[in-house]
């Protein structure tokens, strides 16, 4: 309370920077937290696939061979369980409509769907509230579904036994059971799932079904997970899989091919794993690694502010330390007086920081992506953090100035010839010179982030993503695929015909969204087996045009010569030296090969390459061709002024034409950019904690600079009376910390170089580390200091110079 201004930068400086670590924390273990809630998830491993041609990696995926799983148990004693999951769902439009019920059927389109052999339910732990994880996915027609999903259906009734009619494009009609009610799954998951219905509803579907489903070796469209016998040399096992896919995939040597199975920690897979075919959006290991810097940055910032205005302090302090050992004290009594000062101001530190913790944290959810249910304070690593910071702090952060204040010497302090010690300046100022380093660096992190960013939205893509209106192609449709292609064209004729419409067009792909379908091309006159894979989409004539692409070479899809249907091609620029020609113009009206599709197309045209993902990839290989009616994709470009009366109308034409299917629409711009989440939540928390050290750094710097001022008041003084200025005082008063905030950041620069450098190299395509910012960074921590040591270096300078003489 004598203090005032002392203690509230302490205890205040103190409770934002534990509250600022321990919210980075909670972010950094919750990150870290996927699919640790799974039993034995220590053991448990998915097979990921990565495809070589001619020694070259031209594919690497998430999923795998669905006979995999099979064979590794049969194959490795170490393997003792599998499970696999057919990502059809993930892909496909599927609507599941419950008909029994009173009143009109309950439908809704399924996103989070997948078939699941019969064990992934006690393999994966899942909690079942009604029936049996071993056998609920025995049978055929077996459908086990989520808590929440099923109240979306039933209500209150009891679901057991119930049939749900799952329809979709390409088998429409399956009549499933319900055998089984799982609580929905915790948000920190890589793979979440309302839907699973067994495998073996599959295996009926026709001729060679159960080769395809379970044990083949052809389509590679599941999710394998494995798990490993306690103490497995995962490494060791990982060498023996080129043998067993020698024995299962003979024909790969002979087409010079590879395949690598890798097994993926589950635990990992959340923030190490970005492959294609991936079930949900992952998030990444990089800025896990850079907030917990950070973390640590705000509360040693914190702790060096405490270290600094004690030890500072020190001249204030000097005669109560003699008159006490005059008086009797002990210097061990004295540390113990020092330290329990440090320790009150590091208990009140920490119950203001759990209340500032209390009102941030719905905000630091919106910010940080995490979700709402997820409570920080049950939290173990939380818990014990705070009172690891506590003890630590307590002891860190009032040992040294308890020792350096309870030696002082009566003699000295009395007398009033008590001067700081050199070994305490030094101390200090090599204090300050981390914290200036600190925020320096995090200055130039903050901006290379920002610019990192802002490069990424507004790159050129090759297309254009504004405006344009997406809708996924109708689950519920004809059967009859003449009937269905005349739908496909009704629906788009109908919408151009509309003013607020300026384009639509159809296709098997949309950015942001890995492409399904790789085709093994070649050149036509290169010998067969010389592949390479490629992206292999189907669009409609209007697709270039309506996604703004550049022809380089040849020409564009046209309604003007009927025999491109299914006979034509457009290739990208990248494809080009993959199907041997150096120029755009020498491949027009040359053949080129999909074997897998056994298809032979013309190439009537070259685009100029476009990234149909983020930038942290390549721009991909691709072959258009041209299938009016591989609508996976309606891509709408829509009036920019007109946007409401636009989706009105799609939504209308819809209803009218697809009858009997929810209508759901996004636009491009906005699930383009969502590959960015990871990115963009970095960028922010990023920025708010940079910001918050540097806040916290200049509290202690404005304690500092005022205990800085006081001591030389009365050099103030006299220097006033010879004619010194307020100008002339304040730069007296500050040149000390300029020098030290630009040998700071002589500290500071190659190391958040060397750190920035690392992170845009994650990116294929990134701007380049802007030295001018690292000046501007500079700078902008000189003005700060200033701004925060002339309160005090002003207010000292202005100060009549009689009373400044005064004052000891």
């Amino acid at each position: 309370m004598k203090n005032k201004t002392y203690s509230f930068i302490n205890i205040s400086g103190l409770a934002i920077g534990l509250a600022g670590a321990l919210l980075i924390l909670h972010y950094v273990t919750f990150e870290l937290s996927y699919d640790n809630f799974q039993k034995d998830s220590e053991n448990i491993y998915r097979v990921s696939l990565d495809i070589f041609q001619n020694n070259e990696e031209v594919f690497n995926s998430a999923e795998n061979y669905p006979g995999v799983g099979p064979a590794m148990v049969q194959e490795f004693p170490e393997v003792i369980e599998w499970a696999h999951l057919y990502n059809m769902g993930y892909k496909n439009n599927v609507v599941i409509t419950y008909e029994e019920g009173a009143g009109q059927p309950i439908k809704f389109k399924q996103r989070k769907f997948l078939y699941a052999s019969p064990n992934f339910l006690s393999l994966f732990s899942n909690q079942m509230l009604l029936g049996d994880a071993k056998t609920a996915l025995v049978e055929p027609f077996s459908i086990v579904i989520s808590e929440s999903t099923a109240k979306k259906y039933f209500g209150d009734e009891d679901p057991m036994g119930k049939h749900l009619r799952l329809k979709d494009d390409d088998y429409n009609d399956e009549n499933c059971i319900v055998t089984g009610v799982y609580k929905d799954l915790p948000p920190n998951t890589h793979l979440k799932y309302d839907v699973l219905i067994s495998t073996a509803t599959l295996y009926g579907r026709f001729d060679g079904a159960v080769t395809r489903y379970k044990t083949g070796w052809g389509r590679k469209d599941f999710y394998t997970y494995i798990k490993v016998a306690e103490g497995t040399n995962v490494n060791a096992l990982q060498a023996k899989f080129p043998q067993m896919i020698d024995k299962y995939k003979p024909e790969l040597k002979e087409n010079e091919g590879k395949n690598v199975f890798t097994l993926q920690p589950l635990q990992r897979i959340h923030l190490d794993s970005h492959l294609s075919d991936e079930a949900e959006l992952n998030g990444s290991g990089e800025p896990i690694t850079y907030l917990s810097i950070i973390a640590i940055f705000i509360i040693l910032i914190a702790w060096v502010n405490y270290i600094n205005l004690a030890t500072s302090r020190s001249l204030d302090r000097a005669k109560e330390v003699g008159i006490r050992k005059v008086l009797g004290s002990l210097r061990s009594q004295l540390i113990r007086q020092f330290m329990f000062e440090s320790f009150v101001i590091n208990l009140l530190a920490v119950v203001l920081a759990v209340v500032i913790i209390a009102l941030t944290l719905p905000s630091f959810h919106s910010l940080s992506g995490i979700p709402a249910e997820v409570k920080i304070w049950q939290n173990e690593m939380i818990l014990w953090s705070l009172i690891a910071a506590f003890l630590i702090g307590s002891f860190a952060s009032g040992i040294y100035p308890a020792l350096v204040l309870s030696s002082f010497k009566p003699v000295s302090t009395l007398t009033g010839k008590f001067r700081n010690s050199g070994t305490g300046v030094v101390l200090r100022k090599a204090l300050v010179i981390f914290q200036f380093a600190a925020s320096t660096a995090l200055i130039i992190g903050t901006f290379t982030v920002y610019r990192q960013m802002q490069y990424v939205k507004n790159a050129e893509l090759g297309f254009e993503m504004d405006q344009i209106v997406v809708v996924e192609r109708p689950a519920i449709s004809s059967a009859d695929p003449e009937l269905r292609n005349q739908q496909v064209v009704a629906f788009s004729n109908e919408l151009r015909s509309n003013s607020n419409i300026k384009e639509v067009t159809s296709s098997g792909i949309v950015p942001g969204k890995k492409i399904r379908f790789k085709a093994d091309v070649r050149a036509y006159n290169q010998p067969a087996g010389q592949t390479y894979p490629l992206n292999f989409v189907g669009a409609d004539f209007e697709f270039i045009q309506t996604m703004g692409m550049q022809v380089i070479a040849g020409r564009d899809f046209s309604r003007d010569f009927p025999n491109d249907l299914d006979t034509a091609a457009l290739v990208t620029r990248s494809a080009l030296r993959q199907l041997g020609y150096e120029s755009p113009e020498d491949i027009i009206g040359q053949a080129i090969v999909a074997e897998n599709f056994d298809a032979t197309v013309v190439v009537i045209g070259v685009v100029e390459d476009y990234n149909h993902e983020s930038l942290r990839e390549k721009a991909i290989p691709s072959v258009f061709i041209l299938q009016p009616f591989w609508a996976e994709y309606f891509l709408i470009k829509v009036q920019e002024q007109n946007i409401s009366p636009a989706l009105a109308a799609i939504e209308s034409q819809w209803g009218s034409t697809f009858p009997g299917n929810p209508f759901e629409y996004f636009f491009l711009d906005e699930f383009f950019n969502q590959q960015y989440k990871s990115e963009d939540q970095f960028q922010s928390l990023f920025s708010v904690f940079a910001v918050l050290a540097i806040f916290i750094g200049c509290m202690g710097l404005f304690g500092l600079s005022a205990f800085t001022a006081m001591k030389r008041t009365k050099e103030i003084g006299v220097r006033k009376v010879l004619g010194a200025t307020v100008p002339g005082l304040f730069f007296l008063l500050s040149k000390e910390f300029v020098v030290l905030i630009l040998i700071s950041s002589l500290i500071a620069w190659p190391l958040i170089y060397l750190a920035m450098d690392s992170w845009l190299q994650g990116f294929e395509y990134h701007t380049s580390i802007n030295l001018l910012v690292f000046v501007l960074a500079t700078l902008l921590i000189i003005g700060i200091a200033l701004i925060t040591v002339s309160f005090q270096t002003v207010k000292s300078a202005r100060l009549n110079p009689v009373d400044s003489l005064r004052y000891e």
